[in-house]
């Protein structure tokens, strides 16, 4: 895969693209005068829009009281332009036109990971669909951390950071927004400003401040945690709140997997492809970064996994339908989950 020219990002205040430059009275039409509010985050409010094709778009609108101002606006926009994946929400085009600084996105019409999860939503994922979520947001973070030189660093990986198309294909999204480039030979940050979500965080944040490739590996790890279970990063409760990683943990010495899947799921799940992705996650959230597993290692698992799930599935389904828990006995899980997992 290329990686990202070093020439590709301008200081001069210019925003230079191939990619189309709408102005404020286009993206007041193409938005409807601001009228379909489908979003909200840190840059601003996610307005829901249609080209004059028909091409229906996202179009993000720097808000004046927004604590990112235009520098970071121009990051994101030229960073956007140069970085093209399948699992990365691609741009259509953007707006600099006096106070007027927007991004226009593909529009993802089955939202995010975190609504999917969420209780409220009443077609829950399947085994199957959140294995695939799983590996397309891999590749997505593959790319950033190993196809882009310089390496691209998320910094606020999340459930609600991974958007699903109308065909259930999941891509990382707001990369632009908390980036950060570290230098290959001397692995030197180049911004350090703060980034992140409680819950998602690395660890090794709190105690020495740096931020790097298997932090955004950490949240990932908590993020497939998610996806097996459908809880929180964070469960609150009156007067406490705990972790995934702490609720998790117990189950996992027990060897009580039972407990750990997500109820919505109706047991509809084969034993060793969740046993499987239970040691993917806990190979990415040690307490250590070093021990963590590399993104693209964990790519090569997801892939293990998936292709484990369908061949025990059609193994039912050429028995007659047998019990996936019955097909579960041959794979075991982690003695200890303080280090890497064993491939």
């Amino acid at each position: 895969m290329e990686g990202i020219p070093a020439t590709s990002f301008q200081n001069d205040g210019n925003l230079k693209s191939k990619n189309r430059a709408f102005n404020h009275l286009q993206v007041l039409s193409i938005t409807n005068s601001f009228e379909n509010v489908i979003g909200e985050g840190g840059f601003g409010k996610v307005y829901l829009g249609t080209l004059q094709d028909g091409t229906k778009v996202a179009v993000k609108l720097l808000s004046k009281s927004s604590q990112q101002g235009f520098k970071e606006f121009q990051s994101e926009a030229e960073l956007l332009m140069v970085v093209h994946h399948r699992n990365l929400v691609s741009l259509v085009g953007y707006c600099n036109d006096g106070e007027t600084k927007a991004l226009v996105y593909e529009y993802m019409s089955e939202g995010n990971l975190r609504q999917k999860l969420s209780d409220r939503n009443p077609c829950a994922l399947k085994w199957n669909e959140r294995l695939q979520i799983a590996l397309d947001a891999a590749c997505g973070l593959d790319y950033l951390h190993n196809g882009c030189k310089p390496a691209i660093i998320h910094r606020d990986l999340k459930p609600s950071n991974i958007l699903l198309s109308k065909n259930m294909q999941a891509k990382i999204a707001d990369f632009g927004l908390s980036r950060v480039f570290f230098d290959d030979t001397t692995n030197a940050q180049y911004s350090t400003c703060p980034a992140g979500t409680i819950g998602y965080l690395d660890p090794e944040f709190h105690s020495c401040g740096n931020l790097n490739k298997k932090s955004d590996v950490y949240s990932f790890g908590i993020i497939l945690l998610e996806l097996m279970s459908g809880r929180p990063a964070v469960m609150r409760a009156p007067g406490s709140k705990s972790h995934i990683s702490d609720w998790v943990a117990p189950k996992l010495e027990s060897g009580d997997i039972q407990s750990i899947m997500d109820p919505r799921l109706e047991g509809k799940f084969n034993n060793a492809s969740a046993w499987k992705f239970l040691e993917i996650a806990m190979s990415c959230i040690p307490q250590v970064a070093i021990q963590r597993a590399d993104i693209g290692h964990v790519v090569a698992d997801l892939k293990e996994c998936l292709a484990l799930e369908m061949s025990l599935q059609n193994a039912e389904s050429n028995s007659g339908g047998t019990s996936g828990s019955a097909l579960s006995t041959t794979y075991f899980p982690l003695e200890s989950n303080s280090g890497p997992c064993a491939r």
